[in-house]
């Protein structure tokens, strides 16, 4: 699909946008019927009016036009005093999250599904161009990425944006009920993930943002402002870019600093017409206590040909499994902490990981569903995986690549013509445990109990869920846990 820019708006040329919406509306139709089922006792919310604008914050919005106005002008990437207009949030929203109503779980519930489509059609992407790799991406970033560009966007672009993020009003009409107020769907998001991290101190998630700019370029300080509500910190920073290589190091060196010395080599080359370059930094390393590690490194098939020896966690107990219907793969769910839910897909009975991957639906989450109590002793690798994404070649892989060119109206993030350069999301996920060494006789399990024993020895799909809501942080496979950074 191509767009072109004729008389002062898009024009689609050709079909697969409007197929890919289609697809959209249809998953939104499906879950509509669903929710009907759930909350025919009350008075039925369409899921899109959860998000949407209402007639009297629609006045309330004519009334902030002016305010949105007002702009300021990042510091040098160089300055070594912190800027008056900075805000690091951590920990600033976690009261409002440890409880919901009613509307609020509906929110959730509607929004992890929307995160889950966009996050595996990417997902299928990444994967297309990087056969036998590990992989990493964390689909509530990714999401959140698009929404905070929706927030700086107006018009055409703007309308592009909502419903590439599945949210297809009910009715046609193009007022402002019709549109999705960006800043809900963020604080939303946000609340998924202090729901996330809230209650373990066993595992650790952090989240940074950084918006880069050319020198001279004013911000809008509402649309920074509302970016605040998504991250722990968010640092706003002037850059050169007509010399790019300076560029590059002062980035990735700033982006290092404001990690702890985390987050190293964000980029390795910038466009030159850039003046506005976004990244997104989300960690999560957990330490699965209840895992023992095995005394000698075990093999680990690459391929049909190639194994390797790796650092191995053993752990028992009651987890969820099932097999699908068949007979290709095995899907097990294990608690990683009071938070977090690991999900591990591997084929069985021959099958090959790709082959699994193809029939993975793109619109329903299915097979993270209906899976059953065994007792189960789970072996697996210790890994920790590093990945890193260009939402702009996402976008161009999906045939999208004019979404955030250089003919997207971005006037809600500044008043000068932008041209976006890279959208970075950069993930990392660390699994290890630091419980003691299997030891060399198991201790006897109760005579009654029959566990099986699931052993991932080869390439498996993994996910990270957030328990409640059972959205979806981090999707990912690994091919070779000896090359996860």
């Amino acid at each position: 699909m191509t767009w072109s820019w004729i008389t002062g708006s898009w024009k689609l040329e050709q079909t697969p946008w409007k197929q890919f919406f289609d697809m959209n509306l249809a998953a939104d139709l499906c879950l509509l019927a669903c929710l009907t089922a759930v909350t025919c006792d009350r008075v039925y919310v369409h899921p899109f009016n959860l998000f949407s604008f209402n007639k009297s914050t629609c006045e309330e919005l004519e009334s902030l036009v002016q305010e949105g106005k007002k702009t300021f002008v990042p510091v040098s990437i160089e300055s070594q005093t912190p800027p008056a207009y900075e805000d690091d949030l951590n920990n600033k929203d976690k009261l409002e999250t440890l409880s919901l109503g009613g509307q609020g779980r509906q929110k959730l519930s509607y929004l992890k599904d929307l995160v889950y489509v966009l996050g595996m059609r990417f997902y299928c992407k990444v994967q297309e161009a990087r056969q036998n790799h590990n992989i990493l991406l964390s689909p509530t970033s990714l999401y959140s990425s698009l929404v905070s560009f929706y927030l700086g966007a107006s018009n055409q672009t703007a309308t592009y944006l909502q419903n590439l993020l599945g949210f297809v009003p009910p009715s046609g009409d193009p007022d402002c009920t019709s549109r999705v107020n960006g800043h809900e769907v963020l604080s939303s998001l946000r609340k998924i993930e202090n729901l996330f991290k809230s209650r373990d101190e066993e595992l650790l998630f952090s989240k940074v943002l950084c918006l880069f700019s050319a020198p001279g370029i004013p911000l809008s300080q509402a649309f920074v402002q509302d970016l605040l509500v998504s991250t722990d910190a968010l640092y706003t920073r002037a850059v050169d870019f007509t010399n790019l290589s300076e560029a590059v190091k002062q980035i990735n060196t700033f982006m290092e600093a404001k990690s702890k010395g985390q987050s190293k080599c964000l980029l390795t080359d910038i466009d030159p017409s850039t003046n506005l370059l976004f990244a997104m930094d989300v960690r999560l390393a957990v330490n699965v206590k209840q895992a023992s590690q095995l005394k000698e490194p075990q093999e680990f098939w690459v391929d049909s040909n190639t194994k390797v020896l790796v650092p191995m966690l053993s752990v028992t107990g009651t987890f969820k499994y099932k097999t699908d219907d068949s007979g290709t793969f095995s899907v097990v769910e294990v608690p990683i902490s009071k938070t977090a839910l690991l999900v591990l897909l591997q084929p069985i009975d021959g099958s090959d990981l790709e082959q699994v991957e193809s029939k993975l639906p793109l619109q329903s989450s299915a097979w993270l569903q209906q899976l059953s109590p065994r007792e189960i002793k789970l072996t697996l690798p210790e890994f920790t995986i590093e990945d890193s994404s260009d939402l702009q070649e996402l976008l161009a892989d999906m045939e999208l690549p004019a979404l955030l060119g250089k003919g997207a109206d971005l006037s809600k993030i500044s008043y000068t013509n932008l041209t976006v350069g890279k959208v970075i999301n950069k993930a990392f996920f660390k699994l290890i445990s630091d419980g003691p060494e299997q030891p060399e006789e198991p201790t006897a399990q109760k005579e009654d109990l029959v566990f099986l024993e699931v052993t991932l020895n080869k390439p498996f799909l993994l996910a990270v869920l957030e328990e409640k809501s059972r959205a979806m942080l981090f999707l990912g496979r690994v091919t070779n846990p000896l090359h996860g950074v």
